[in-house]
């Protein structure tokens, strides 16, 4: 299964639906008010990342403007973006599209680490989810809640409980404690009854707050 095609889809997503169905009784209500909705990957690593330090700290309408000024500095098209195009801008042109000094140099990290190899892409596939979040986290300017993101959207994982979301923990607290306050311990404990499809449980608990479909 190849997560970087346009629009994939994870194969094990009903057997994850039936799974959650069976063994949990919140899941049991949510699950079914979404019907055809379905995780979707989309973009290449390097362009999904990029957009994630963009993003950073701002709306996501102020995402978007900022991330198509930048990405039209570009030679290639904006949806996959090349890090030796990155490392050829200088710091003042990424400054015009919006970005802070700061983003300007975790992009160009990010484009550094691409483009010498020293994340192993094409070895992703093979590696267990700690040690891509280890290779991600050294990377300038991307934190572990980034590294998750990127494991559930792009690398579609499907075990992942990312305990540092926000949304995650407040829909916990609506769909399972009646709104009280929840834990990250209790948030666990709610997580681990969803193995081995934390992944899909999580997008369910985000799609109750909010219909959209959440998207990276």
């Amino acid at each position: 299964m190849s997560a970087a095609k346009t629009g994939t889809t994870p194969d094990y997503w009903d057997d994850a639906c039936k799974h959650l169905a069976r063994r949990d009784r919140v899941m049991r209500k949510i699950i079914p008010r979404f019907g055809e909705g379905r995780l979707q990957s989309r973009g290449d690593a390097f362009t999904t990342l990029a957009r994630s330090i963009v993003g950073q700290q701002i709306s996501v309408k102020a995402a978007q403007s900022v991330w198509d000024r930048f990405a039209a500095l570009m030679p290639e098209p904006s949806t996959r973006l090349k890090p030796a195009s990155v490392l050829a801008l200088d710091a003042a042109q990424a400054r015009s599209a919006g970005l802070s000094a700061r983003k300007v140099e975790y992009l160009h990290d990010l484009a550094s680490n691409f483009e010498s190899g020293s994340v192993h892409v094409r070895q992703w596939q093979q590696m267990d989810d700690e040690a891509i979040i280890e290779e991600l986290v050294a990377i300038r300017g991307i934190g572990r809640w980034t590294a998750e993101m990127f494991l559930i959207f792009h690398l579609m994982r499907p075990n992942v409980l990312p305990l540092d979301d926000v949304g995650l923990i407040k829909g916990i607290s609506v769909n399972y404690f009646s709104g009280e306050p929840v834990s990250r311990a209790e948030a666990r404990e709610v997580g681990d009854a969803w193995a081995p499809f934390r992944s899909v449980a999580t997008w369910y608990i985000w799609r109750s707050l909010d219909p959209l479909p959440v998207d990276y």
